[in-house]
């Protein structure tokens, strides 16, 4: 049953063609994503189909007899209205019923009245007879996993993560036959993320949406739709089959232009050495060229990004935090952390939304200060903090006068310099996108220019407070490929599992009441041990219940055994130890391509006794990190 039908569709957005007659389907039960860079039109598509935006030609159809549900990327809630009431505002016998028992449930707790009991019997009644006691259990389910708690609080008041949670319930709840979604994972902690994943796997579930998160896309999507330039590409599979077929499309794009750029080269000859006067034989191959020559004329290059910024020197000192305290009244955030930062380390941060990750950037950042403790940063230190709130753009300017703003030139790792021009091209402006006022830059596009903005200061510390929020995915893979081979320190808060996982050498664990669990790992390593651990637990839970059912039993058990002495076993390697034992290994190798250099620098000098008496120190204190790194190397040996 095809639930929605685009056909022909077109779209114009400030003068500039965004959607170019594109026709797709989705049937039921399929569930489709939407793929494209940032300013490509994925959002206006959305809004053109749920009727919000106009196209200049096509339609888009969905069938009369089904219920759509829409999540935008900015929610639009009832201001002046709770949660609860936001959340049911479905004019449904159903969703009435249980809002007026929920009431009548609250009543019961302040000295109910006869009129409040009434009002409980007959909110009961109405529940059996309309059946919602199951829509009941879903609201709660729903609501407590996307952890909405004060169900009384007015919209006005919530934050642009709650905002989001509450109008995703709003639609989950609804059950549409299709559903709609923008962005859904923005503002979800991962708990949440991998929730929705399973919920929105269900067999029976049609859905449509936008993001950029790349598990999410694998394990929930069966159909990629890309948009690029304002064409459209379909692909049966999930997100990896994506990937590998799109490889395949460019390629076989380049090498027919290729062809098609040689047998024009070819034609050109071919057609100057013609002489004016064009005969009747030749017209065809005439004609032929000008259609070749238009072909490749029309060919969109591809505007490669390209982040290779310059960096600071790192002195020896980095970032230390000494016994590090925060709270907030009762809420504690960091209770007595301690942590010294090394070169080119990359470290992950994950934890429930409001467990307080952003405050412990903004300690980092001097934005505010701990209650007690010290943190305190080496002399040569440049932080670049890209934080969730972005940067604040003048609408009224042009995207080359908010980089002038910042710098002319910009110093690049290599030692050349860039104009502002040429830098906004590695990042994916476009001549013409430079000129353009930042009125009309997507979402995406605002957050490519902050992070480029960042970078310009040429930090040797990054800060990077959900740097995947509004990025397309072309754009996440070259911030992944850049900090891979960047040579500073890296902080990430990210709820995007596929980039943490790439990133990241280990994990600080928020786990809140303050405490920081330092994981040797990514992302997925820790859910994995996450996962053993609630096993573990599960395991001791159901031995204790055995116990407490049948004691007797185990108590006879336990007198008749006969005594067995239990084998010595060799003790096992922890994560912290696994991870310590790999990098000592890097860091062994690392001291001895030092020692090694230093020692053919003293070969080659004679009479220079200052340099020779300082690389002799060097070659001491580097000899007395080898030794010290082999020793500890040596004892971890011994449980592998």
């Amino acid at each position: 049953m095809n639930f929605l039908s685009v056909e022909n569709l077109s779209k114009t957005w400030h003068d500039k063609p965004v959607l170019r007659n594109i026709s797709f389907g989705i049937q039921q039960g399929e569930k489709v994503a939407l793929v494209a860079g940032n300013g490509q039109g994925k959002s206006t598509l959305l809004q053109i189909i749920i009727g919000k935006e106009t196209p200049n030609t096509g339609q888009a159809i969905i069938r009369k007899d089904i219920k759509i549900g829409y999540l935008p990327q900015e929610p639009e809630l009832m201001e002046n209205v709770s949660v609860i009431d936001n959340i049911l505002i479905y004019d449904s016998p159903i969703s009435k019923a249980v809002r007026e028992y929920d009431i009548a449930i609250e009543k019961q707790s302040h000295d109910p009245s006869e009129d409040d009991m009434n009002h409980l019997q007959w909110a009961t009644e109405q529940m059996n007879l309309l059946g919602a006691w199951d829509y009941e259990s879903r609201v709660k389910q729903v609501l407590t996993k996307l952890k909405i708690e004060d169900h009384d609080q007015l919209a006005s008041s919530l934050s642009g993560g709650q905002r989001k949670r509450v109008a995703m319930a709003k639609v989950l709840l609804a059950e549409p036959d299709l559903l709609i979604m923008d962005e859904p994972t923005n503002h979800l902690d991962l708990e949440m993320i991998e929730w929705l994943e399973g919920y929105l796997s269900q067999k029976d579930l049609s859905l449509l949406l936008v993001t950029h998160d790349r598990y999410f896309l694998d394990r929930v999507c069966d159909t990629i739709i890309e948009l690029e330039h304002g064409d459209i590409y379909h692909y049966k599979g999930n997100y990896t089959y994506f990937v590998e077929n799109k490889a395949l499309r460019e390629a076989q794009i380049a090498s027919e232009l290729e062809k098609d750029k040689n047998l024009f080269r070819r034609e050109l000859d071919w057609v100057r050495k013609m002489p004016k006067a064009r005969g009747t034989k030749s017209k065809s191959r005439v004609d032929a060229f000008d259609d070749l020559e238009a072909r490749i004329k029309n060919q969109r290059h591809k505007t490669e990004l390209n982040i290779t910024m310059r960096m600071e020197r790192l002195g020896s000192k980095i970032l230390e935090l000494h016994h590090v305290s925060k709270a907030y009244g009762d809420k504690n955030i960091l209770d007595d952390f301690s942590y010294i930062f090394k070169r080119k380390e990359k470290v992950g941060i994950v934890g429930p939304n409001g467990v307080g990750k952003s405050t412990f950037l903004n300690m980092i950042m001097e934005l505010e200060q701990p209650d007690a403790g010290k943190i305190v940063s080496g002399d040569t230190m440049i932080f670049g903090y890209y934080s969730q709130k972005g940067m604040k753009i003048d609408d009224s300017k042009k995207v080359i006068d908010i980089v002038r703003d910042i710098a002319d030139w910009i110093p690049m790792a290599n030692g050349n310099k860039l104009t502002a021009q040429q830098l906004l091209l590695q990042f994916g402006f476009t001549h013409e996108k430079q000129w353009d006022f930042a009125v009309k830059l997507s979402g995406g596009e605002k957050r490519r220019l902050y992070l480029m903005t960042v970078l310009m200061k040429a930090p040797n510390f990054l800060i990077l407070d959900e740097p995947t929020n509004d990025l397309d995915i072309e754009t996440l893979g070259v911030l992944e490929d850049f900090l891979l081979s960047y040579d500073g320190c890296v902080i990430v808060v990210s709820h995007d599992r596929y980039f943490m996982d790439k990133v990241v050498d280990h994990i600080f664990i928020f786990e809140g009441q303050g405490q920081v669990r330092d994981f040797p790992g990514n992302y997925s390593d820790y859910r994995e041990w996450d996962d053993l651990e609630d096993a573990r637990k599960a395991l001791e839970a159901k031995e204790a219940k055995e116990l407490a059912r049948n004691p007797v039993v185990e108590i006879k058990e336990a007198v008749v055994a006969k005594p067995v002495v239990p084998k010595e076993e060799k003790r096992k390697l922890t994560f912290k130890e696994k991870f310590e034992f790999e990098q000592l290994e890097k860091d062994i190798a690392h001291l001895n391509l030092e020692k090694s250099k230093i020692e053919g620098e003293l070969s080659v000098l004679t009479t220079e006794f200052d340099k020779i008496s300082s690389l002799g120190i060097s070659l001491q204190e580097i000899q007395d990190q080898i030794d010290e790194k082999e020793l500890r190397w040596l004892e971890l040996s011994e449980f592998i």
